[in-house]
């Protein structure tokens, strides 16, 4: 990854296949973070401070960056100019509240475009507008702080948004769990292994159905007694 040296708009991503994209929104980022691997799944995942406006919201799509300079949000209007329908905006001035990188008229622009979302690392602001638009966002901070718009500024460059990095076109999913970032090369990894562990589910919640024990639907028994941790029928104060 080479850092740009100045302000800079790319208008192009590379995207990710439709048909992998289709399969992925089936599922929350639960089963497509545990997909990814213990690795790559931690890596991939934003912190928990990156929390839905609304409680309900879900997004999949491709990711346009923003990198906006600190209590300024010039990039994400160029940002919004660029995206495309169905894509996610994600948009970061290192995730500190100054200057509201998105509000209420952003919101509406972006949704009379068809963009899928909006993931934002740093401050939000009109917030009850946002949830009355039904808009999909995401962000870290609330903050009514005016922002400027003279730059620096750069859209569609690899970013590190909430700890995470994020290049443009990979696969942003979100829920009412959090934000999870899926790189290209991966979204086929941690599409195949969400839907095996989505159909291993299905299978855990027929036995649960038919009077099993999730203790030992999960094997747990086996891994205690392996561990050597021991099982007691008493309670500790007749134990001490």
């Amino acid at each position: 990854m080479t850092a740009p040296v100045k302000s800079v708009i790319y208008s192009k991503i590379s995207r990710p296949d439709p048909a992998l994209l289709a399969r992925a929104a089936k599922f929350g980022i639960a089963d497509l973070h545990e997909g990814l691997g213990e690795i790559a799944g931690r890596m991939c995942l934003m912190s928990p401070a990156m929390v839905p406006i609304a409680p309900g919201q879900k997004v999949c799509g491709p990711a346009v960056t923003a990198w906006n300079f600190p209590g300024d949000n010039l990039a994400i209007h160029a940002a919004l100019y660029t995206a495309e329908a169905g894509d996610v905006l994600v948009l970061t001035n290192g995730g500190g509240h100054q200057g509201a990188l998105w509000g209420d008229v952003a919101c509406t622009f972006a949704k009379k475009k068809g963009l899928a979302g909006t993931v934002v690392h740093g401050a939000t602001r009109d917030v009850d507008a946002i949830r009355e638009l039904g808009y999909p966002v995401w962000s870290t901070a609330v903050s009514v702080e005016h922002p400027k718009k003279r730059g620096p500024a750069a859209v569609n460059v690899p970013l590190v948004v909430d700890g995470v990095l994020v290049e443009p076109g990979d696969v942003i999913v979100g829920d009412s769990d959090g934000v999870l970032v899926i790189p290209r090369t991966l979204l086929e990894l941690a599409v195949t292994h969400a839907e095996a562990r989505a159909a291993k589910e299905v299978e855990f919640r027929r036995r649960i159905g038919e009077g099993e024990v999730l203790f030992d639907i999960l094997g747990m028994r086996d891994l205690v007694e392996g561990l050597g941790i021991e099982i007691k029928d008493c309670t500790w104060e007749e134990d001490r």
